[in-house]
């Protein structure tokens, strides 16, 4: 059996929940039962949500200590699910909570965790999870050892959420009763990392404008932003221009900034250096603006347009402003 660990804030399921469905569902290839768990307090809404998925059953963890998350309470519900449900893997989205709490949770029942998968590989033998190695240069195919469960975080994008299958008839929702030793929860809770230092939550966006060395100037970040409120886009940036202080680091997508898979995700003066590519190749549809014929970035990209951006970016705010 397989269990999915959903991931909801204020009753709002995280998108890439469903990409560890999906993902989950590859794994199974219908020889396993899947359920989901959806941890937090006031969750039904999220888990008749979930029960749309081709699912055997969706499990509502809450507790009044789940109502704000810290890794301690969220290890020791998922600790106690586990035992209920005995699976042989657990499947997580990879964001930023589930990065903070899942070694944890890996520490207390002993087990296998790889994080960061982007495909899973499965044949003869037991699958395989494959995992970028030294900022994406290497992709490393990994088989957990040791008893099961195996604990596997799924990288976003790496999974369309639109894949998940639904299934024929809502699936039944029921109760995991846990309890929760609120004298073990050493974690104050705070505002989450990505509300505290971001406006805007660049996984969950559907259209992204980035802009790299190509904008030349941090003056002419200016059309950018003009590019990015055309497309009704959230406007994003290579390292470099965070770096040099030209938008905020929340903004930078990349190996060291954020990962998104977007709907549309449009890359102005980008020359697809695969630090850059890691954060962004799961996007849906990729167009690439680029003076340089050979760029990288034309690899990965549904459509280029080879040109200058100082023209280009111009026409095309003239032409959606028609739409």
């Amino acid at each position: 059996m397989i269990l999915v660990v959903a991931e909801q804030k204020d009753g709002k399921l995280n998108r890439a929940s469903w990409e560890a469905v999906a993902a989950a569902q590859q794994l199974a290839s219908g020889s396993m039962p899947i359920k989901i768990a959806v941890v937090g307090q006031g969750v039904s809404a999220v888990a008749t949500e979930l029960a749309q998925a081709a699912v055997a059953e969706v499990l509502t963890v809450e507790h009044a200590s789940l109502g704000v998350y810290t890794p301690d309470a969220f290890a020791q519900a998922l600790q106690q699910v586990i035992a209920q449900v005995s699976p042989a893997y657990v499947l997580f989205p990879h964001t930023y909570q589930t990065r903070d709490y899942s070694p944890t949770l890996a520490a207390r029942i002993d087990r296998a965790l790889v994080t960061d998968v982007t495909a899973i590989r499965t044949g003869t033998g037991a699958p395989a999870f494959a995992r970028p190695m030294f900022q994406g240069k290497l992709i490393a195919d990994v088989v957990p050892q040791g008893p099961a469960p195996y604990l596997v975080t799924i990288q976003i994008g790496a999974y369309r959420a639109d894949a998940a299958q639904k299934g024929a008839a809502p699936a039944p929702i029921a109760v995991a009763g846990v309890n929760v030793d609120e004298s073990k929860i050493r974690q104050k809770p705070e505002a989450p990392f990505q509300e505290a230092k971001q406006a805007v939550d660049l996984s969950q966006a559907e259209r992204i404008v980035s802009v790299g060395r190509g904008i030349k100037t941090q003056e002419n970040i200016a059309l950018a932003e003009q590019l990015a409120k055309a497309f009704g886009a959230e406007l994003a940036a290579s390292r470099p221009i965070c770096d040099n202080g030209w938008l905020p680091m929340e903004r930078q997508i990349g190996s060291s900034g954020q990962t998104v898979a977007p709907k549309l995700y449009v890359a102005v003066g980008i020359s697809g250096a695969i630090q850059h590519l890691v954060g962004m190749k799961g996007s849906r549809t990729i167009v690439a603006i680029n003076k340089d014929a050979d760029a990288p970035i034309f690899e990965v990209a549904d459509y280029g347009l080879q040109g200058d951006l100082f023209e280009l970016a111009p026409a095309i705010i003239a032409e959606l402003a028609k739409a």
